[in-house]
């Protein structure tokens, strides 16, 4: 029996696990506010709250309905646009109108829930971080000019009313932003029953972002394993200068974390390479990994850091370098049950510098044709140590040591850039795809070299000398 509210009351439903939230919505909720786009998470009409109990009220994310399966609620609170309807418009939906910023309406609720997570989450309250919330939500009407000014005027209204740290709930209650009953959410969920262990055999499921594309109708039938509901998965955290990553932290939580930013210097606009912010949320680090998809960016990332793994089945524990998971296309070294319970990035590439690059039909949101990943270790100008990782130019995620063997004991140099990237065009055995031939993607993968070089050595490696 999965309890949670649902919007202003709880609901106790006998439905399975694995019910996309989407379908629930719409068609046992009768709440049609949240819409039916793509459901691959790419267009956000079907975007909703998800509330997660921290302290005395819950911590609200936007996240896309589409991708998560209905066992994320328990002990939760879902909130549509209806949920957040008024006996009139707020501040977000009056300007909304103000500045015309719908025409047919269909984008609109997943819009407003979004700007609404904004408001409610932590995130300095500039046009910036608001552009960045509803980067995930796509309207084929506007072009989009309307809605950043309606966008600002929110900001306007709001900004000086509305504490730019700290709990914002009350203010935005008052203002009318989201409704009174917030306050009582807790409250009005009530006590809720722990899920009982997952059988044996069920299927493990993290954020789902990729698992609720391919396989939402079987997976609705099947007994599940929610790592969601597992917070020692969850977190970052240092020991020994070590960082270790949770397998169920979200790609945005490690975009967020002091920690990994402390880690890595360029970590966050890096991370906004990756999908949107409404796909970050439910994309977990473990589950990207497991995956295994030839082009995934953050594995990728996580590859050049000299990444390790930590499995477990069990009582049994393994340890197991990320570089040593992947066997072949969708294939890796995982045993029936296990799961990965941690990711561990070396104390020791702290001091590398590191710089991650992608080929793609757009910058932002969309997969790469190739993409790599290059850390080196630079000691008074010579590199004493390096790894570059590569993806779409073989059948999966990959380091390529031949690369790295070029650059060791060399000094920085445009000749060391070409060296380098010889011996990766030589390592590497890419398909032609709809994302390019094969010669396209050795193309790719030289000039994504000389862009690691151009943008961590400009004066060794000026762009004309590599040209």
């Amino acid at each position: 029996m999965l309890q949670f509210l649902f919007n202003d009351a709880r609901r106790d439903e006998d439905l399975p696990a694995g019910m996309v939230v989407l379908d629930y919505v719409r068609r046992v909720g009768r709440c049609p506010g949240t819409k039916e786009g793509c459901r691959e998470g790419d267009c956000g009409a079907c975007t909703v709250l998800l509330g997660e109990p921290n302290g005395a009220r819950f911590r609200y994310q936007a996240m896309t309905s589409c991708l998560m399966p209905i066992g994320d609620l328990h002990g939760r609170h879902l909130v549509t646009i209806e949920g957040l309807n008024g006996p009139g418009l707020n501040a977000i939906q009056q300007a909304i109108v103000d500045q015309g910023a719908t025409q047919c309406g269909f984008c609109t609720p997943g819009f407003v829930v979004s700007l609404t997570g904004f408001l409610l989450g932590e995130a300095p309250l500039t046009e910036v971080e608001a552009l960045a919330a509803i980067e995930g939500n796509i309207c084929r009407c506007t072009g989009y000019v309307s809605i950043v000014r309606a966008v600002r005027d929110m900001l306007a209204a709001l900004r000086d009313k509305v504490p730019a740290t700290g709990d914002r709930l009350p203010a935005l209650m008052a203002l009318g932003v989201v409704p009174p009953y917030f306050a009582e959410a807790l409250t009005r969920l009530g006590p809720v029953t722990p899920l009982p262990p997952a059988p044996p055999g069920a299927v493990i499921v993290g954020g789902g972002s990729d698992l609720l594309v391919q396989q939402a109708e079987a997976l609705a039938g099947q007994p599940l394993r929610l790592l969601s509901h597992e917070p020692n998965l969850r977190g970052l955290r240092e020991r020994d200068g070590d960082l270790y990553i949770g397998a169920m932290s979200s790609t945005e939580d490690l975009l967020r974390s002091d920690l990994a930013r402390a880690f890595i210097p360029d970590l966050e606009p890096t991370l906004r390479l990756v999908s949107s912010q409404l796909v970050r949320r439910r994309a977990s680090v473990g589950g990207n990994i497991v995956n295994a998809s030839p082009i995934g960016d953050l594995t990728i990332m996580l590859l050049a850091l000299g990444a390790e793994l930590g499995l477990r089945l069990g009582e049994e524990f393994r340890t197991l370098p990320l570089a040593r998971f992947f066997l072949g296309y969708k294939q890796r070294d995982l045993r029936p049950g296990e799961w990965i319970e941690w990711v561990r990035l070396p104390a020791a590439r702290r001091s590398y510098c590191f710089h991650f690059e992608k080929v793609s039909r757009r910058r932002y949101l969309d997969i790469a044709s190739v993409n790599t990943a290059l850390s080196v270790q630079l000691v008074d100008g010579v590199m004493r140590d390096a790894t570059l990782a590569a993806g779409g130019v073989g059948p999966i995620p990959m380091v390529i040591p031949a690369a790295a063997g070029a650059l060791r004991g060399q000094p920085v140099s445009a000749a060391a850039a070409q060296a380098c990237a010889a011996a990766a065009c030589a390592a590497v055995r890419p398909i032609s795809d709809v994302r390019g031939s094969a010669d396209y993607k050795r193309l790719l993968l030289r000039q994504l070299i000389y862009a690691h070089f151009v943008e961590l050595f400009p004066e060794a490696c000026p762009v004309e000398a590599l040209c």
